[in-house]
């Protein structure tokens, strides 16, 4: 049977340093799902685990540029009926479509079919599109790649659809877990292999592409365990962090051997190539 949720909106006026508190903070105590808006976050809970004494337990929520804007609850069927009302099909670059299952079939060259319920990736976050764009420029032929943060699951779909062999979509959300796994089998997709956790879980394992579309505090915390997850030749593609985070990243990058490439940006958001 579907869970409920509640939804909190967070508005802030803040850096995306809070923003990633908040969020690590939101997740210690039980909030499940996040979605970045221009004026601040939307956490999701399951209603059964909500209470509004939970807040208290957020330091961040001390902040003058941070507070608390509505608490609304969204049962499945009411959020299936927001989200098709609201969600069009996108088209990235004229080759890829993302829709969704009630879209008619698009004409473009690839044509992915993702139900994104409450998971993030459908191609309309700027991160989410600047890596599609990536993707597509890329030779998948024979690759094994990593999707890691993987929400929809869209990214692995796409690399498989592009010609890679062997592909892992982790996610350390058990619900993008199970709706990657849903889209997966949506896609008619043969060599993914959905995990629930974290890099941890990327011990002795290696890839020839990895992607990781998460946010700046994760991407810097794990850069050295991707690295030593790729095999030369190895491409790694990161996104989710502003542009002034860039030198940062390129500098965790270069640090552990890895050279920049080149980037994408869109309004202020970033994704960037590196290669060992």
């Amino acid at each position: 049977m579907s869970k409920s949720y509640i939804q909190c909106s967070f508005s802030m006026s803040s850096s995306q340093d809070d923003t990633d508190i908040l969020i690590a903070e939101l997740g210690a105590v039980g909030f499940e799902s996040f979605e970045e808006t221009q004026n601040g976050v939307q956490a999701y809970i399951a209603k059964d685990d909500w209470n509004q004494g939970l807040l208290k337990e957020i330091s961040s929520l001390q902040k003058d540029s941070l507070s608390l804007t509505s608490v609304d609850e969204i049962a499945p069927e009411n959020w299936n009926e927001t989200w098709e009302s609201n969600f069009q099909a996108i088209v990235v670059d004229d080759v890829c479509t993302v829709r969704a299952p009630f879209h008619q079939p698009a004409s473009t060259k690839m044509d992915i079919v993702i139900e994104p319920k409450m998971s993030f990736g459908t191609g309309h976050h700027e991160t989410t599109h600047m890596m599609i764009q990536f993707v597509l420029k890329e030779d998948f032929s024979l690759k094994t790649v990593l999707d890691m943060g993987s929400g929809t699951g869209v990214l692995a779909i796409l690399a498989e659809k592009q010609g890679a062999i062997q592909l892992e979509a982790i996610d350390i959300d058990a619900w993008c877990f199970e709706n990657a796994t849903e889209n997966i089998e949506r896609n008619r997709c043969k060599n993914i292999t959905p995990l629930l956790g974290d890099a941890s879980l990327l011990t002795n394992k290696k890839y020839d592409v990895i992607l990781a579309n998460i946010n700046r505090n994760i991407l810097l915390q794990d850069i050295p365990t991707y690295t030593s997850a790729l095999q030369a030749p190895g491409i790694l593609f990161l996104s989710g962090f502003y542009e002034e985070d860039l030198p940062l990243i390129v500098q965790k990058c270069t640090e552990n051997g890895l050279t920049f490439d080149s980037h994408l940006q869109k309004e202020k958001w970033i994704a960037a190539k590196f290669v060992l």
